[in-house]
């Protein structure tokens, strides 16, 4: 039987040696031997989460090494020391500073040190707290994030810039119109001139009739227009159109709350819980922390920019615009497919976490914020589930209010098609997801397994009770030669099955 555990010693001095030439920390430290109460001088070096001791400060092949993953560093008082000895000696061991490293595995001693200056201990200490692999991978999700979240916003600038270039183009086309329309213009004006100078010699009386009928003619258009301006103000289109817009108006107010929403479950909930998974003594561990929230950090992302948007178009009223937005919307919202597909599970976790008192209470604390207005945690992790219907609806009213000849209706129609079918896929991902982990759990309650529950043609139909004891009714839906369309009945021990679901058992 093997006792020991062999390890690759020339990996070992390579990083030894990264550790001489690249340490984070290096200098002489004072170890405390593990058989006496003796101190014995070295040179340590600090690489990533291992520290590594040398005899001296030019020795080549080190001493020892300590891994520091999941250890801890504390300040500890000076020993005791006797009358002994001159009186400067001991002065000068007084004002040394003393830390000891605990390791987080059982079996291994703690690694007492202590350095000449308290500047240089306190630098021991904060090094070896930052010697941590699981820190450097949370930095490097936060990061990924931020990419990601930058990429979608160049994304977005490059989709704007275009439109830009294209509205320039079509304003420069134009400008060059009104000009050929100008020179038009300057040409019949050099033409009509010997008409307006005999004009001015026309007889006065003539001119004050002209003016009574120009001043008619200019009361009658006006009349005109404010009757056909008034026709429009109560004409359908009219209605339609304002009510299109008010549509649009409460669909930015509800983007905005939530947005909201999504702010106070990201940095109110998941960020504080991602900071205690971290922490010495964790009410939760990280797996826990990613399946209750799942990917709804990106979601936040997405929709930010989408209400940004929104806002952009608001500008420009009452030339509401929206159809674009929604074309940059429409591929990213498949992230809605995890996230709806595990909801069910992710509130099984929380659940589970909230039996342990630490999380618990520190749940409470997060949900007594202002900003949550009561709500608990559970109820921000409901609201993305049902913001694909909401836009669903919205979209159904907007077109009930869109003319067939606006600009706008087929890129609506389109966008309206494309929600309602991904709102179909998460709904069939959904029943699916659910049928196997009820069939998983149900093959868990059977002490000796069974191997038909495995198979993934099961449909789930009902629980119940049945002559005192507790009946689940799986549907199979797959034919042989021996069984076809069969139900099982499981019954304590026993299982049962049947052709059809009504037959007497």
């Amino acid at each position: 039987m093997q006792k020991s555990v062999r390890y690759n010693e020339g990996h070992a001095l390579y990083l030894a040696m990264l550790a001489r030439k690249e340490g984070t920390k290096r200098g002489f430290l004072s170890k405390k031997a593990a058989e006496a109460s003796r101190w014995h001088e070295k040179w340590f070096a600090l690489y990533q989460n291992v520290l590594f001791y040398f005899e001296g400060e030019q020795s080549g092949r080190p001493a020892g090494m300590y891994l520091l993953e999941g250890c801890s560093c504390e300040r500890t008082p000076a020993p005791p020391r006797t009358n002994a000895g001159p009186a400067g000696a001991r002065d000068a061991l007084d004002k040394q500073y003393y830390f000891t490293v605990l390791f987080g595995h059982d079996g291994q001693k703690p690694l007492e040190l202590r350095c000449e200056e308290e500047q240089a201990g306190k630098e021991w200490m904060e090094a070896i707290h930052q010697a941590s692999y699981a820190d450097i991978l949370i930095e490097r999700e936060v990061l990924m994030q931020k990419y990601i979240h930058l990429v979608q916003i160049v994304e977005t600038e490059k989709i704007a810039t275009n439109q830009l270039r294209h509205q320039l183009e079509d304003q420069d086309t134009e400008i060059e119109r009104l000009k050929s329309e100008i020179v038009a213009l300057n040409k019949t004006k050099e033409r009509m001139r010997p008409y307006h100078v005999h004009q001015e010699e026309e007889d006065p009386d003539i001119k004050k009739i002209k003016k009574v009928q120009s001043f008619m003619r200019g009361w009658l258009c006006r009349r005109k227009w404010k009757t056909i301006v008034q026709d429009y103000i109560c004409s359908p289109h009219a209605e339609s159109m304002r009510k299109r817009n008010q549509i649009v108006f409460t669909m930015v107010e509800a983007e905005t709350e939530y947005v909201h929403q999504l702010y106070i479950l990201v940095n109110g909930f998941l960020r504080p819980l991602r900071m205690a998974a971290s922490s010495k003594k964790p009410p939760i561990n990280h797996d826990d922390v990613s399946s209750i929230f799942l990917n709804s950090e990106t979601i936040m992302f997405l929709h930010e920019i989408f209400h940004q948007g929104l806002k952009a178009r608001l500008a420009n009223w009452p030339t509401l615009v929206l159809a674009d937005l929604f074309d940059i919307l429409l591929p990213m919202l498949n992230i809605y497919q995890e996230f709806v597909r595990n909801h069910q599970y992710s509130l099984q976790v929380l659940a589970n976490c909230k039996q342990n008192r630490d999380f618990d209470k520190l749940l409470k604390q997060y949900e007594a914020n202002p900003a949550c207005e009561g709500r608990m945690l559970e109820t921000f992790l409901t609201y993305p589930m049902f913001q694909i219907p909401r836009y669903i609806i919205t979209l159904h009213e907007l077109l009930a209010h869109t003319p067939h000849e606006h600009v706008e209706r087929k890129s609506l129609e389109f966008a309206k098609s494309k929600l309602e079918e991904l709102s179909r896929v998460m709904h069939d991902e959904v029943s699916d997801t659910e049928n196997i982990r009820k069939n998983l759990a149900i093959e868990r309650m059977i002490v000796e397994g069974c191997d038909i529950l495995l198979d993934t043609s099961q449909t789930f139909i009902r629980q119940g009770a049945m002559k005192n004891s507790n009946t689940i009714i799986v549907n199979h839906g797959c034919h042989s030669k021996s069984h076809s369309g069969w139900t099982l009945l499981l019954s304590g021990p026993d299982i049962l099955y049947s052709s059809k679901e009504d037959r007497s058992v």
